[in-house]
């Protein structure tokens, strides 16, 4: 079972509006109906969740630059670690414990750990791209088994990333990344770099959109169109690989095209957020980047909004 993770911007003006009909009496336009959205719901579907200390490992496949790596690195190693320097702002981890709700939130929870804490073991450097600079998805789920890392009971997580130069099955028109599993608990995320391939599908807000109301890009916090928008992705990801790692965790809709802590909350990084606007954010005086998180080593990044199961409602950190 994979889900996919895509920039939902037509999901979104569907959530976002009302739809109206007109009927006519008498003449006249008269207001018939006005359709209020049902409320968004992430059910519980009795499966398996991704808890308590989680080896990760990162797949770079193509051509990345060390800067390039650390910029997801850091977030990584954000994720379960407090910032000091944040100066009050919101931070990684901060997200990151809305994660850490959904276990929480199942009845008689207590076979899971209350915590999802991913620890980093290993990298893997594929810069001469072993299978080609083509991939189908099958050959990503084969890379993701091949340097899973090693882990008690089998549960972890792999990150593969491919860079911009990588063509893969789907990438831009089915999807700006995926899940999957290998059962009974490896689970692996999948991301791509779309600096070259759709910016404006996997990489908005920091380019243009290509469809949608065309407001002026925002500068990426970390000076790298392609780096960031593949961290708001695999960021996405990582939530639904925890949180519905087999397909039977929490989602709603079909199975097959789920809804996910997420992937339920499409285009909303700040509050007052609507479709072609990511919402009011925190901008670095300096650089003018826009960010809602802060990272170790002084990184700022531009997180999605995450469905919490608290509030049965989408939160965003600022």
């Amino acid at each position: 079972m994979a889900s996919s993770y895509s920039a939902l911007l037509a999901m979104a003006v569907l959530l976002c509006t009302a739809e109206l009909s007109l009927s006519m009496e008498g003449g006249s336009r008269k207001l018939a109906s006005l359709y209020t959205p049902p409320p968004l719901v992430l059910k519980y579907h009795n499966g398996p969740l991704l808890t308590g200390k989680l080896p990760l490992s990162i797949v770079w496949y193509g051509a990345f630059t060390p800067s390039q790596r650390a910029i997801v690195v850091d977030f990584i190693n954000s994720l379960h670690q407090p910032t000091s320097a944040a100066a009050g702002h919101p931070t990684v981890s901060t997200w990151w414990r809305t994660v850490e709700k959904y276990p929480a939130a199942v009845p008689n929870s207590g076979s899971f750990a209350a915590s999802v804490v991913p620890v980093l073991m290993g990298q893997t450097l594929d810069s001469a791209c072993s299978l080609g600079k083509t991939l189908t998805r099958a050959q990503i789920s084969q890379l993701a088994s091949r340097h899973a890392p090693s882990a008690a009971g089998g549960r972890s997580l792999t990150l593969v990333l491919t860079s911009a130069d990588v063509a893969v099955e789907g990438f831009c028109m089915g999807g700006c990344g995926t899940h999957g599993a290998h059962p009974p608990s490896a689970a692996y995320v999948w991301a791509g770099n779309s600096a070259s391939q759709c910016p404006g599908t996997c990489a908005w807000p920091f380019h243009q959109p290509i469809y949608g109301p065309q407001s002026p890009p925002l500068v990426a916090p970390n000076g790298d169109v392609g780096m960031d928008g593949m961290v708001i992705n695999v960021a996405s990801l990582l939530a639904g690989a925890v949180t519905n790692p087999l397909g039977n965790g929490y989602y709603q809709g079909a199975p097959g095209a789920p809804l996910e802590a997420a992937s339920a909350c499409p285009g909303m990084y700040g509050k007052g957020s609507y479709p072609g606007y990511a919402g009011s954010l925190l901008v670095d005086p300096t650089t003018g980047a826009s960010y809602n998180a802060v990272g170790l080593n002084g990184r700022k990044y531009l997180l999605p909004a995450l469905w919490d199961p608290e509030t049965s409602s989408c939160t965003t950190l600022v």
